[in-house]
């Protein structure tokens, strides 16, 4: 029953992708779309999920929503800002470097969203995860210490991502 699970929850992430991709909701797109999801679940379920339709439930699909959209748009466009400031305001400090900053997520799943959602806002990129900890290249270091780091960079997207992962 769970491998059933696991088959019919990555069959569905799949089929909300191509749609996403594809952008219509004609008959045929949706025909191929189910096919090419049915077809992509039966080899990929067994290393898409532990855990199957139960990452579905409503309080899940509400936050995950809730923080892909307003959430981590809002932290791109921040620090999209910011960066465009330093470009045109030269005098403005820049301090590169990498830091070492720890996570509390406990997944790899969850690792990798962390991860890439660092990596996706301008002046700040993920170098490496390993266990609990990231090194994270930062335009501006404001600290090396590592908790203080870490709450700096990876702490602003884990507050939100603690609802529904993990």
């Amino acid at each position: 029953m769970k491998s059933l699970s696991r088959w019919l929850y990555t069959a569905i992430i799949f089929f909300i992708i191509w749609i996403a991709l594809v952008g219509t909701i004609r008959w045929d797109e949706l025909v191929t779309g189910a096919a090419v999801s049915i077809i992509l679940a039966i080899f990929t379920a067994h290393i898409f999920t532990t855990e199957g339709l139960s990452n579905l439930s409503p309080k899940k699909v509400i936050c995950g929503i809730i923080y892909f959209f307003p959430y981590l748009i809002w932290q791109m466009i921040k620090a999209n800002l910011d960066v465009a400031y330093r470009v045109i305001h030269p005098k403005r400090p820049i301090n590169p470097g990498i830091v070492k900053v720890k996570t509390k997520m406990h997944s790899d799943l969850a690792k990798t969203i962390v991860a890439n959602s660092i990596t996706l806002t301008p002046g700040t990129f993920t170098l490496d995860v390993r266990g609990d900890e990231m090194y994270i290249h930062w335009i501006d270091v404001k600290s090396q210490d590592v908790e203080e780091a870490s709450e700096m960079i990876p702490g602003v997207f884990e507050k939100c991502l603690m609802k529904f992962m993990d």
